[in-house]
């Protein structure tokens, strides 16, 4: 090139040589994928170290980059979206990452595995499984921590964080899971991430998993005492009933006791006989569970509404004996701040008289706020003395137990419940973000309502104890039966998360769309209930039941859940004992039908008598949809009718022709069916008198369209007759009918979904079948109308 031109003085490589270079470094490029390694671990499982390790280890010419929360702000403790960021511009630039964070949850995870797979990077999971007494002793001996947890603080952190620990699954979207259960373990996946090149990739697949054992939850075999109120076996800690003194709160030892206790070499560890540690992690995991089955509570009505000490402690300590003899492996801790609480001393009193299991009801002095926390006491559900709006302020235990909770407790609380009615409770999952969750594992609240004896507050019963004893005995039954219903989702759940990870290896996924369809008709139900009364459903189960995500039905009530109300009730029939469970929605009609005068405001109440009422239904499945309820109290369903009910059917039959004739004054093209439902969902004999258009937003699903099309529902004129003759009615318990296939109820045409069944409904001219045209099965303006 001539110089004069400009350009450089110096010889291009040769063309060759160029397109070589070019070609290298496409296919170095081409080979080479970044790696996101989510550490999991509880605080002193070694997570930096690790990071450390391979960070400053690499010889393989992998750039690595640390991403820790506890520094991510410039130094100190930072959030989640910061840590998001720094991965994704390390990535971005070419380098891989180790998250060091706890990661001790899927939903923690979720967040990086979708960031890595957006950013084409393979997303590896180590997880470091190390003996809990390890990590707890390690916790609290260091000094200088990021984080800043240390001390003796650390123990009940890492014990807590261990209880929550979720094991990582590849179906989460991890390509490779590696679990570490020692040092040497350790120090393996180190030297693998070290020696592993810009081009070079692991195989996919879970690596070093040991078969699934309880989660480890070591500190609490650390806090056990020679007296008889340690932790000694799966049923509850061994506490006497008596009020802990304010030095017995904190039960956790002080710092050079923890670290003298966990002074555990690793030799000995791994020495320990495999049969002897499955043993110890299932006695660990067993006292974990206890706190998944205790309820902490007030006593109710007796301070700000000055309900007589004596009489209340009567009714907790029957309510108390009545509802433990009902369920095994629940424990009910009344809870009050004072030490010379007068309400404590006559309950401990009185329950040592009944000779009550001292480990199963027992007493305890402390802020029901921070029982976990300063008392050592696990209980993840508390009830509160609450006000009947619902609302924090007051003072003492409702206030405090609203300002430990932080204002989501308020939404979740408005989200199930406006107001309570004395007598009531409702259930409140707490969600995640919830202080009070965070800190003392609180997972639900159950706001309960008493009597009140205060002429300065509402509903003031002046002084009528035969009322007001009636009404507080009601307050703790329905807190222990929420509670009850609560325990019993959590333990189906860790039954479906058991089934789940057995067919996790091949069987079948359970049918997503019946599950949906199914969750819908539990939350209409739920919502009903609502409406009635302030006892909670559960909108399950997941929040309301899934308290992270949730979805008020168990949640449960999945739930979920969600948690609901139960009642047994046997019924009697051909001398066979068999047994109902009622959720609380269930109860709704069986409160209006006992209790009418607490909704005379209400505008869905048509018709009140001595014997029945007649109510819309609240959310109809027809145009004209009511509802004919029984007030005999013990007439649950069809199953519990005797010949000597004949007179009130008649007349609840009666009372439903007058409102159908009624009805067709109105709209003469309406046509009526008379009838109870086989099973019914709802506590309380009720027949449904409802128009055969079915033309109605609320009828949503199979289960709503086969439970008045099909044989589940049993017509009333039927029902007496049977009745007549033989002195009691069959009714199936074959719900299988409820999910039969869709079908016109006038020409038996068979229909793929709701919406086209309805879009034929509104144009099929077809007679009804004959059976309905009989004695006076269908009711219309045409035809002669027998009372019965």
């Amino acid at each position: 090139m001539d110089p004069d031109a400009g350009g450089s003085s110096s010889a291009p490589p040769p063309p060759s040589a160029t397109i070589g270079a070019c070609a290298e470094t496409k296919e170095e490029e081409r080979g080479r994928k970044e790696v996101v390694v989510v550490l999991v671990g509880p605080s002193g499982s070694g997570k930096s170290s690790f990071a450390e390790a391979v960070v400053g280890g690499s010889t393989a010419g992998r750039h690595w980059v640390r991403v820790c929360q506890d520094t991510i702000g410039n130094g100190k403790a930072g959030t989640k979206i910061q840590c998001l960021k720094a991965a994704s511009d390390a990535l971005k630039e070419g380098k891989s990452v180790l998250i060091d964070r706890c990661n001790l949850e899927r939903e923690q995870r979720a967040d990086f595995v979708k960031l890595g797979s957006t950013l084409h990077a393979d997303v590896h999971a180590v997880s470091l499984d190390l003996p809990a007494k390890v990590c707890i002793s390690r916790a609290v001996s260091r000094k200088g921590h990021d984080g800043n947890l240390q001390g003796g603080k650390a123990a009940l952190v890492v014990n807590r964080m261990l209880q929550k620990k979720e094991t990582p699954l590849l179906t989460e979207g991890f390509s490779r899971i590696m679990c570490c259960n020692d040092d040497g373990d350790i120090k393996k996946a180190v030297d693998l991430y070290n020696d592993l090149g810009p081009s070079d990739s692991l195989p996919s697949g879970v690596f070093g998993q040991k078969s699934k054992r309880p989660v480890q939850v070591g500190i609490m075999k650390f806090l056990k005492k020679a007296d008889a109120s340690s932790v000694e076996t799966s049923s509850g800690p061994k506490l006497a009933l008596t009020e802990i003194k304010p030095a017995q709160q904190n039960p956790l030892p002080k710092q050079e006791n923890v670290e003298a206790g966990f002074a555990c070499p690793m030799e000995v560890e791994k020495g320990l006989n495999d049969k002897m540690e499955n043993e110890e992690h299932a006695k660990e995991s067993d006292y974990c569970d206890v706190g998944s089955r205790t309820l902490a509570f007030p006593s109710i009505s007796t301070a700000d509404f000055q309900f007589d000490l004596d009489r209340a402690s009567d009714i907790i300590v029957d309510t108390a004996a009545n509802f433990l003899q009902k369920f095994d492996n629940i424990r009910l801790v009344l809870v009050d701040l004072s030490e010379k609480s007068r309400i404590l001393s006559l309950v401990k009193q009185k329950a040592a008289k009944k000779s009550i299991d001292s480990n199963r009801f027992f007493t305890c002095v402390g802020d029901i706020t921070q029982l976990h926390t300063r008392g050592g006491l696990q209980c993840s559900v508390i009830g509160n003395a609450a006000n009947w709006r619902l609302k924090p302020g007051g003072g003492g235990v409702n206030a405090a137990i609203y300002n430990a909770a932080g204002e989501s407790l308020q939404h979740a609380t408005k989200k199930c419940a406006d107001a309570l009615r004395p007598g009531t409770s409702v259930v409140v999952p707490l969600p995640s973000t919830s202080p009070l969750r965070q800190r003392e594992g609180v997972t639900h609240v159950i706001h309960v309502l008493g009597p009140n004896m205060n002429p300065m507050r509402p509903d003031y019963l002046k002084n009528d104890y035969t009322r007001g004893s009636k009404i507080l005995r009601e307050a703790y039954n329905s807190l222990f039966e929420n509670f009850a219903s609560i325990v019993q989702s959590y333990m189906g759940k860790q039954n479906s998360e058991s089934g789940a990870e057995k067919s996790a290896s091949g069987g079948t996924s359970p049918n997503d769309t019946k599950m949906k369809r199914e969750d819908s008709h539990g939350s209409e139900r739920m919502k009903k209930h609502k409406l009635f009364q302030p006892i909670m459903t559960a909108k399950q189960q997941h929040e309301c039941t899934k308290v992270n995500a949730s979805n008020c039905h168990d949640d449960a009530m999945t739930s979920s859940a969600v948690p609901s109300q139960t009642r047994q009730v046997d019924n009697r029939r051909n001398d066979v004992v068999t047994s109902k469970t009622w959720g609380s929605w269930a109860q709704s009609l069986y409160e209006l039908a006992m209790n009418p005068e607490k909704y005379k405001n209400s505008d869905s109440i048509l018709e009140t008598s001595d014997e029945y009422i007649v109510l819309k239904d609240l959310y109809p499945k027809a145009k004209r949809h009511i509802l004919v309820i029984s007030r005999m109290d013990g007439l649950d369903s069809l199953a519990d009718v005797k010949k000597e009910h004949l007179p009130l059917l008649r007349r609840m039959h009666s009372a439903g022709v007058k409102w159908a004739q009624k009805f067709l004054e109105e709209d003469a093209a309406l046509e009526f069916r008379l009838g109870y439902h086989s099973v019914p969902s709802m506590r309380q004999l009720h027949l449904h008198i409802i128009s055969q258009d079915f033309n109605s937003a609320s009828l949503k699903n199979k289960k709503h369209w086969n439970s008045f099309t099909t044989s589940f529902f049993r017509d009333s004129v039927d029902v007496i007759e049977e009745i007549e003759q033989n002195g009691s009615t069959t009714t199936s318990t074959d719900e299988k009918v409820l999910a039969m296939e869709l079908r016109c109820h006038r020409c038996r045409s068979a229909h793929p979904n709701i919406p086209k069944l309805k879009s034929h409904i509104a144009i099929c001219k077809s007679s009804f079948p004959s059976h309905l045209l009989q004695k006076n099965r269908l009711l219309s303006s045409t035809m002669h109308m027998d009372r019965t």
